[in-house]
């Protein structure tokens, strides 16, 4: 592994699993009053571009990420839209 595809691994991970607080609180509190939408749609919209450039590329790190990160991140706006 060469220390590009180390360094692209780990911003991959800390960046994906700086999501999972927020998908376990909000799961946990039914509470999303303070979670803008907006951000959370654009974002999301961005993370499954950044999944298909990943793809396209076929760049592993950037695809596992973004495939994480898009479901925590879906999970999140999904609780938005349902909990308010």
């Amino acid at each position: 592994m060469t220390i590009t595809n180390c360094i692209g691994s780990a911003a991959a991970t800390l960046t994906t699993i700086a999501f999972i607080p927020q998908a376990w609180k909000v799961w946990r509190t039914k509470h999303t009053a303070d979670i803008s939408m907006g951000m959370y749609i654009l974002f999301t919209l961005g993370v499954a571009l950044w999944l298909a450039y990943g793809i396209l590329l076929e760049s592993w790190p950037i695809i596992i990420a973004n495939a994480f990160t898009l479901a925590l991140a879906g999970a999140v706006l999904a609780m938005k839209n349902k909990f308010g």
